[in-house]
């Protein structure tokens, strides 16, 4: 295919702003699917998770046809976690489509990915998203954009970026909000006329850098990157080198694919500038280039960001445990989590001194929890500790931590109570701004630790109005010891099942996690006491018959319904000396010591 005639291009925006909403509509604009074909709404977002969360996870890879032209579109993650995927897929693109939500402008993470971009050199295109939403501000959004760019440090040809209106989830656009029409035309003609063809040497050596890696159970890994020079063929004998290791080997490419609509499709041969997918390199990783036999030149790989949370992984060791897991064993966790290295590359894992504990560290607590969901669902059974941030010591022996850049839009009437909460929890305010109807934005820094558990909390002080986002800012010395959780657990007494009578005799201690009729087991945590102490309390406990009762004749018993928290809140509330026990179907917080006499000598050795 001629390049002349090829575009590149990553989608970039901030979480929720619209991306693969906008995707699917120049796929169904693009003829990709038959106009009976049932397609379901946000056709990249193909994992459960995503289509749950709403939330990119995964970059894709899909291709459209618009006249003779041929589009390579790549749908990256707006998540700050997933940071890592999206440095590597800019390095297969030639442009990018910026997109801003016309109510919200320019959020954290556009910052991010556009800085990104910027400093790779990447030809923007800004598309104004949502067009169509109450208290939509099209032409403000721009000049902020534009002041995003300035302040990013944008050349003079990159600050000259066409602007287009559109509303994806109709499928309009147009060049000016009073003109848009019923076609994403608008999009494809600015696409084609402002990014460039990729610029490379069809004639040379072939280089292939690997930029992500997907993975078929029939086929193997299947490695994804753009021809940087050269043509790969089926069949062709390659040397793979550089990357992390720089482990130079020879191997066979029996397979070569290339993306049309959302399928992969077998091709024989690909020449530079294309977009590519290759089988039949078993242990291939993301970095890695690959090269002409006689001509080994690796391509330089780009860093990526470095982890900044840990968590232990541990073998589930309670009562209950192989009850629903098909998965339960140390050896199955161990190679499932080094599964997960091989595609996540943000992510790193790391063996402990006992063989039933990992140590998983990535990039924050979604990118974590999403991994852990992940496994739950496919059947595995395990437990998992508090997540601590990862800190460092500078070359004076200073000690450094992960801050965060954080945002949180607020109504007005709120803003006192989130910088009280905030202040605590060692934030700065950097930034305050004054939003249309009655709204404020404010911009904090903050330790990554004192972020931790604040979300649900931010949801309770603001009556659910409140949204944050938040971004990695750098390392910084120390801020100081943060005040941890306030209040303590009940604990339950005996392992049985719940009962109404147990429940309504606790529910004065506190917050209960568990109704009636629920197994619990000596040891696991069954709410939060209303105290800063634990409580050990039984909530099996039946009331007993005599002759002057009946056991039911009593006034009915008032309970108040139970709080279920997800696996976020349960990460968020333990405390260092408790876990989340995860199995396919139930998700519980116990103490890491299930007996309360041996937990008592602990603490008392402690002490001493």
């Amino acid at each position: 295919m001629n390049n002349e005639k090829l575009r590149n291009i990553a989608i970039i925006a901030h979480v929720d702003h619209g991306k693969t909403t906008l995707v699917d509509q120049l796929l169904r604009q693009s003829g990709v699917f038959r106009a009976n074909e049932q397609v379901q709404e946000r056709v990249m977002d193909s994992g459960d998770l995503e289509r749950e969360r709403g939330i990119t996870i995964l970059s894709k890879n899909t291709a459209v046809n618009y006249k003779d032209y041929r589009i390579n579109i790549v749908d990256t993650p707006g998540h700050a976690d997933f940071g890592g995927e999206v440095e590597r897929i800019l390095q297969m693109v030639d442009g990018v489509l910026l997109l801003v939500d016309a109510f919200e402008g320019c959020m954290p993470q556009t910052r991010f990915v556009l800085r990104k971009a910027l400093e790779l050199s990447k030809t923007p295109i800004v598309i104004v998203n949502k067009v169509d939403r109450d208290g939509a501000r099209p032409y403000e959004v721009v000049d902020e954009t534009l002041e995003l760019f300035i302040e990013l440090g944008a050349n003079d040809e990159q600050l000259d970026f066409p602007v287009v209106y559109a509303s994806a989830r109709n499928g309009m656009s147009g060049m000016d909000v009073d003109e848009i029409k019923d076609n994403m035309e608008a999009v494809f003609e600015t696409i084609i006329n402002t990014v460039p063809a990729p610029e490379c040497d069809e004639k040379g050596s072939l280089q292939l850098l690997f930029s992500a890696i997907d993975y078929d159970d029939y086929i193997g890994r299947i490695g994804i990157g753009r021809i940087a020079r050269g043509t790969v063929t089926r069949n062709q004998p390659i040397v793979v080198c550089g990357g992390a290791d720089n482990n130079e080997r020879t191997v066979k490419v029996s397979r070569l694919y290339r993306y049309e609509g959302l399928k992969r499709v077998e091709i024989e041969t690909a020449q530079a500038g294309e977009i590519v997918a290759l089988s039949g390199i078993s242990d291939l990783a993301i970095g890695e280039t690959a090269c002409e036999i006689d001509h080994v030149e690796p391509l330089p790989f780009i860093k990526i960001d470095e982890p900044t949370v840990s968590m232990m992984f541990l073998v589930n060791d309670s009562p209950f445990a192989g009850r629903e897991g098909k998965y339960v064993t140390s050896r199955n966790l161990r190679d499932r989590l080094f599964k997960e290295v091989e595609t996540n590359v943000s992510m790193r894992v790391e063996e402990t001194s006992s063989t039933d504990m990992f140590k998983v560290n990535g990039r924050g607590e979604l990118h974590l929890s999403i991994l852990i969901e992940t496994m739950r669902r496919q059947d595995y059974e395990f437990a998992v500790s508090r997540p601590k941030v990862i800190m460092k010591t500078d070359e004076n022996g200073q000690l450094l931590e992960p801050i965060e850049e954080l945002t949180v839009d607020v109504p007005q009437e709120y803003v006192g109570a989130v910088m009280e909460k905030l202040g605590t929890r060692k934030a700065e305010l950097i930034n305050m701004l004054t939003e249309t109807e009655g709204n404020s934005r404010l911009i904090f820094e903050i330790p990554a630790r004192g972020l931790m558990g604040y979300r649900s909390e931010l949801l309770t002080d603001t009556r659910g109005n409140g949204v944050m986002s938040h971004i990695f800012k750098g390392y910084e010395p120390y801020k100081g010891d943060i005040q941890e959780r306030t209040r303590g657990s009940l604990v339950c007494h005996e392992t049985g099942d719940t009962s109404s009578y147990g429940l309504f005799n606790t529910q004065e201690r506190g917050k209960l996690f568990v109704g009636p009729g629920v197994p619990v087991y000596e040891g696991q945590v069954v709410g939060e006491c209303s105290r800063n102490e634990d409580i050990v309390v039984n909530v099996c406990k039946k009331k007993h018959v005599t002759n002057m009762r009946a056991s039911g004749s009593d006034e009915a018993l008032r309970l108040t319904p139970a709080t279920v928290l997800s696996l976020e809140q349960c990460l968020e509330f333990i405390a260092d000396d408790e876990l989340v026990e995860v199995t396919p179907k139930n998700i519980r917080m116990r103490k890491r010591i299930l007996n309360k006499e041996m937990r008592m000598k602990k603490s008392a050795h402690q002490f001493e």
